[in-house]
């Protein structure tokens, strides 16, 4: 199988652990060119990775090596990188999430279907093996008819976080924590335990920092399935936590600490799982290995080359900000 060669869009604070992930795939990816905006950063991330750069992004369009775009740029910039890839016949990897509204959102999923090429969304999160262990113990049913799924957020940035320009602001991210950190357990939630028929939601700024979106949400929850649900998120959490997932079933109960698993039957039976890695919940954003973006690269790649739909989708991803707008803005009031 030939390698697939790819394009980097945006060398900012997501990049490292894309550049890392690529390092270990060189034989599977081959990165043909870098751009971004800031010719310094560019310079610095090119030299540092060893990746060409390229003289712009509509070099890369143009470039028939390019199979498939890399984008890593700020959320409100989303939606044009993607419609001109998929006009190009690019298959797209998006950072979450898709862009700043679900207008936008559903637009960009939209241009990639009709253009007939891929959509992923980097939440690496469903790699992480405490996560698959999880899924698969749900799947398989053994915890039982679910009776109750929650995510309970609880990490910490300090304010010089979001004293960077555009960080929790609806213009640059669309929102604030539930957008830019809980969108990765939320998508988790959803995977394993579908859509919700029901939200009842509070969200808010408080006193611990100064930023326009909210970094403190909670809404309970009725699943489509009947099950009972819970959400709790902030980044007002000193020192930081890690997130838990946590499911419940006629049969037993799983609770997902960060990486560590532990699953409760009622015939007596205890099984444990203890992924030691973290997730950038304290005040080191980036405080988390590049392994699970290493195996969503490759499975995304793989998808684009077999022609099958990767574990994560555009579609996918349309759910979880869906969620998130019902969460945040239930009247519809902010465009």
């Amino acid at each position: 199988m030939r390698k697939i060669r790819i394009a980097i869009i945006g060398a900012g604070l997501a990049s490292t652990p894309h550049a890392l992930a690529l390092k270990e795939l060189n034989d599977e990816v081959e990165v043909v060119s870098v751009v971004g905006r800031s010719p310094e950063r560019l310079k610095h991330f090119a030299s540092t990775y060893g990746f060409p750069v390229s003289e712009s992004f509509d070099a890369v369009l143009a470039d028939p090596r390019v199979d498939a775009i890399l984008v890593l740029t700020p959320p409100h910039t989303h939606l044009e990188f993607v419609e001109q890839a998929a006009a190009a016949c690019k298959h797209v990897l998006l950072e979450k999430p898709l862009d700043i509204s679900m207008a936008r959102a559903e637009l960009a999923v939209q241009a990639c279907r009709d253009a007939g090429v891929q959509l992923g969304v980097v939440f690496q999160n469903r790699f992480r093996p405490a996560v698959q262990r999880l899924a698969a113990l749900a799947e398989s049913g053994a915890l039982g008819r679910l009776a109750y799924a929650g995510v309970d957020l609880r990490w910490w940035r300090p304010q010089s976080y979001y004293d960077e320009p555009g960080r929790g602001t609806y213009a640059r991210d669309g929102g604030g924590v539930l957008m830019t950190q809980a969108i990765h357990s939320l998508d988790i939630l959803m995977w394993l335990a579908g859509e919700a028929s029901s939200v009842v939601s509070a969200s808010a700024t408080t006193c611990l920092h100064s930023m326009e979106a909210e970094d403190f949400a909670s809404a309970a929850l009725t699943f489509e399935s009947g099950a009972a649900g819970q959400i709790l998120a902030t980044t007002a959490a000193f020192p930081g936590f890690p997130e838990r997932v946590e499911l419940i079933g006629d049969n037993g109960t799983a609770v997902l600490d960060g990486g560590h698993l532990r699953v409760f039957f009622h015939d007596g039976r205890f099984d444990e799982f203890d992924d030691p890695s973290s997730s950038g919940f304290g005040a080191k954003p980036m405080d988390f290995s590049h392994t699970a973006h290493r195996d969503l690269l490759r499975d995304f790649f793989g998808a684009s080359h077999e022609d099958r739909a990767s574990l994560v989708t555009g579609d996918d991803a349309l759910r979880v900000q869906r969620l998130i707008e019902r969460i945040t803005n239930p009247k519809g009031q902010r465009q």
